[in-house]
């Protein structure tokens, strides 16, 4: 493994499959430039953390990404907030999230927690950010244009050796999809459903040929998925996928990595 490179410490999606811990909600790890990232930590996410081989050190985390509050995506934030900064006797850390997780009814994260951090940047959609203060170390990222779901909800495109890394989570369908990730080399998709259900505000495989037709990134991965996904097992799907497309295409395992520039 070389040292930049993206875990999935779990690919499950939908309230059975999560709450049945079918496929582990731990989101997804990113090591870049010697910054340590966790991208939705759903619940589990601490747990696997450690479990991981290797471990992963959450006391050396630099920043925690929400796309969204759903709590498969946000479960873990509060307890990895308080480990990336050792209970608060290390104020560190950035937390990158949509306002909408931080106000209101529904915010996830807990207010003692905050001034542990850094900083908080709340994300906006079609803005850029970036993760460390040194120029050696920095990543560079932007989000997408807001997606189709309940709740407040942005893709991440991440510049990553001069490679489009792009993660399009949770969405309703919909063609401004396509132009918005459009030049990705790697595209992460969550991907719940296997066939397309009206009112459930999700990817289906049938949506996910028409975004790959669209993009045409050099491999796709497919993630998060749901009961109907499981049971067309999506390492069949995939092969499927790309047999038809002539697009590599990967269908995500519990603690699977995959190294950035393997493109």
């Amino acid at each position: 493994m070389t040292k930049d490179y993206i875990k999935f410490l779990g690919t499950g999606g939908s309230r059975f499959v999560v709450a049945k811990q079918l496929r582990s909600s731990g989101g997804v790890f990113i090591k870049y430039n010697g910054l340590n990232i966790i991208l939705d930590p759903g619940p589990g996410t601490l747990v696997r953390c450690n479990k991981s081989k290797p471990p992963i050190d959450v006391t050396k985390l630099d920043a925690i990404l929400l796309s969204h509050l759903h709590i498969d995506h946000s479960n873990d934030v509060n307890i990895l907030i308080d480990g990336m900064t050792v209970g608060g006797f290390k104020r560190r850390g950035v937390l990158f999230a949509p306002e909408d997780s931080l106000k209101g009814d529904c915010c996830v994260v807990l207010n003692y927690l905050r001034s542990f951090l850094t900083r908080i940047e709340i994300l906006k959609e079609r803005s850029k950010y970036t993760i460390g203060s040194l120029e050696s170390e920095k990543l560079c990222f932007s989000t997408s244009i807001r997606h189709n779901h309940p709740v407040e909800t942005y893709g991440l495109i991440f510049d990553m050796h001069g490679l489009k890394v792009s993660f399009m989570v949770d969405t309703k369908y919909f063609p401004g999809l396509i132009d918005c990730y459009k030049g990705s080399d790697i595209l992460v998709i969550n991907v719940t459903r296997r066939t397309p259900s009206s009112g459930i505000m999700h990817l289906s495989i049938e949506d996910v040929k028409e975004i790959l037709k669209g993009i045409k990134p050099k491999k796709a991965i497919l993630t998060h998925f749901g009961m109907t996904m499981l049971k067309a097992q999506p390492a069949i799907v995939a092969k499927d996928l790309t047999d038809e497309l002539g697009i590599e295409v990967i269908a995500a395992r519990d603690g699977m990595s995959i190294n950035i520039d393997d493109v």
